[in-house]
């Protein structure tokens, strides 16, 4: 009997696949921190998760709603300073990879948390980057997951909040002392990764019952995909009951709390 689940689960369980044991992962708040927390209480007990606020080895039993949530601190292994985490674990190589989400992204995998429409006169303000500019230059290499759409996923993004490739895919080249860069991108549709020579996102992998042309019809660009095209494995039950029992603890926690 096939499983029923969600574009929701199936994307927060396929990026939590991306995440192995030796693993020391930087993590997002949002869909990187479900998708980290699932790897964790699944197939990854070992992955090591750190957090911008300074928190090591942490093992929350819901999920934060920020990077201050105490939930985070009580959990950790030990907190040490912001300063401390960013020049010594991030700068100093010590990030296996990074996590992250964002508002757009565009063909080269440049992230967008900064604004939307024009920079002098924007449509919308967004929360900014954070630590994530960082992250993505540090981290040995970084994972983003997001929901696809047209409106997210963008020719070119309004900002470059957060480098990926650059404008022309070029921005990493000859440049040893930074990470390789985005990986792969983990959507609700698909898996995307880039095209070793461009840089260019190029779609890899096929969730269940979506098509081809559902992507194209999510994406601000003339999306390619590979000539080996994958369908992505369906959630198994395990997988779907952590993931369910994880939000619904974390809705009832946060609902507690207000």
């Amino acid at each position: 009997m096939s499983l029923e689940f969600t574009a929701s689960e199936m994307m927060s369980v396929t990026a939590a696949r991306a995440l192995t044991n030796e693993m020391t992962c930087f993590v997002g708040i949002g869909l990187p921190s479900e998708a980290a927390n699932l790897a964790r209480l699944t197939h990854a007990p070992d992955v090591t998760l750190i957090y911008e606020s300074g928190t090591l080895q942490t093992k929350p039993d819901v999920l934060p709603l920020s990077i201050g949530d105490g939930e985070l601190c009580e959990s950790a292994l030990t907190t040490v300073s912001v300063p401390e985490m960013f020049r010594y674990w991030l700068q100093g190589g010590h990030i296996s990879v990074g996590f992250l989400g964002t508002a757009q992204i565009d063909r080269f995998a440049n992230l967008n948390t900064t604004l939307i429409g024009d920079y002098r006169e924007p449509e919308v303000r967004l929360p900014g980057g954070g630590g994530a500019p960082e992250i993505a230059t540090n981290a040995r290499e970084v994972f983003i997951t997001v929901k696809h759409s047209k409106r997210t996923f963008v020719k070119d993004v309004d900002f470059v909040t957060t480098v990926g490739f650059g404008r022309d895919g070029k921005a990493r080249d000859n440049v040893p002392n930074i990470g390789r860069g985005p990986t792969v991108v983990i959507t609700d549709l698909c898996i995307l990764k880039p095209d070793p020579d461009t840089k260019e996102l190029v779609v890899t992998s096929l969730h269940p019952n979506v098509t081809r042309d559902d992507v194209i019809e999510a994406t601000g660009w003339d999306i390619r995909f590979a000539d080996q095209l994958d369908t992505t494995p369906a959630p198994t039950a395990e997988e779907l009951e952590v993931l369910r029992d994880l939000k619904a603890r974390t809705n009832a926690h946060h609902s507690g709390q207000q």
